[in-house]
């Protein structure tokens, strides 16, 4: 155990230096790619018009239920690789683990929103957040922008670094590669359209059950890194955020590290906002802190996820050590 929890160290701390280089997947087919071309090939082929809705649920189950038996049965055979290797086996894997971590690329693209406010104004982060977001960019103003940005780095922090670190902590290369290929199908599939609403839904609802823990562990890092960031008082109010309005977001999960960090920040995020023309309207979260978001607040949000990050991997330090 001790050894498996040094390899999700390493792999964090490798992760946060490297990160996605656009030289190598530019070269090589990433991983969640080759996923997503799965889960594209069965939505094609399983996923038709002219089943009934019952019919399309079965056959959305068996969809996932097959993706996720591939992922496992690819994690089980590089696991066994790495223990054949041995010493360089480790490495290998710590490489392998890493790839699926999401601290540098995240950190990169919610502060090209920053520089895409300083070089180019609200055009460039416009452009800048179409990258991370579904909202309609040009319905955004400036606050708009910013608390986009943030909201997106809360709720990825969870989704791109928790729970892939979580799940690698407790099943290994199986759990880690099982979970990315859930995440990435709940990405592409878990949409509550026409098309989609009864193929997709389990894989929606088994992602839901599979962010639970690292939803609200990631809670507790961002109120950790908040005080770290910001002090004892930013960090007791992104935990009570947390824990008040958590429930108030639409997603059974989003809510707890974006509830925290708009704690953390005293900020109000969430609220009413626009995807494909469609106004959605929500309750904001912490609607007592400041309304009007800047870029600021932005650069704020990525202390704060950077020191949040500092927290996970101590955390996995200390267990390793611990154990």
């Amino acid at each position: 155990m001790t050894a498996h929890l040094m390899v999700l160290f390493a792999a964090l701390v490798l992760d946060r230096i490297v990160g996605d280089p656009d030289w190598l997947w530019r070269r090589l087919m990433h991983p969640v790619v080759v996923f997503g071309n799965l889960i594209g090939w069965a939505d094609r082929r399983f996923n038709r018009p002219d089943d009934s809705a019952a019919t399309r649920r079965r056959k959305g189950v068996a969809a996932i239920l097959a993706l996720l038996g591939s992922a496992v049965a690819a994690g089980l055979l590089m696991d066994r690789i790495t223990v054949v290797l041995g010493p360089l086996g480790a490495v290998l894997e710590v490489i392998i683990v890493a790839v699926f971590l999401a601290q540098k690329s995240l950190a990169d693209h919610v502060g090209a929103v920053v520089e895409g406010f300083r070089d180019n104004g609200l055009e460039g982060a416009r452009r800048a957040v179409s990258m991370i977001v579904g909202r309609d960019p040009d319905a955004l103003d400036d606050s708009g922008v910013s608390r986009a940005a943030i909201e997106s780095l809360a709720e990825n922090f969870s989704d791109g670094v928790v729970a892939p670190a979580f799940w690698y902590a407790v099943l290994g290369l199986p759990g880690l590669l099982a979970y990315k290929m859930l995440n990435t199908a709940d990405s592409m599939i878990g949409h509550l359209n026409d098309r989609h609403r009864d193929f997709g839904r389990a894989a929606a609802l088994l992602d839901d059950a599979a962010n639970w823990p690292a939803s609200r562990l990631s809670a507790v890092l961002i109120a950790a890194g908040a005080g770290l960031a910001k002090g004892t008082t930013a960090m007791k109010r992104a935990m009570a955020t947390a824990l008040s309005d958590s429930g108030l977001h639409r997603s059974p999960n989003a809510g707890w590290p974006e509830a925290a960090m708009a704690g953390g920040l005293n900020l109000a995020l969430a609220g009413p906002r626009r995807y494909g023309g469609e106004l959605v309207v929500e309750a904001s979260l912490n609607a007592g802190g400041r309304s009007e978001a800047a870029v600021g607040d932005i650069v704020s949000a990525l202390i704060v996820f950077a020191r949040s990050c500092d927290c996970l991997a101590m955390m996995v330090l200390i267990l390793a050590i611990a154990l």
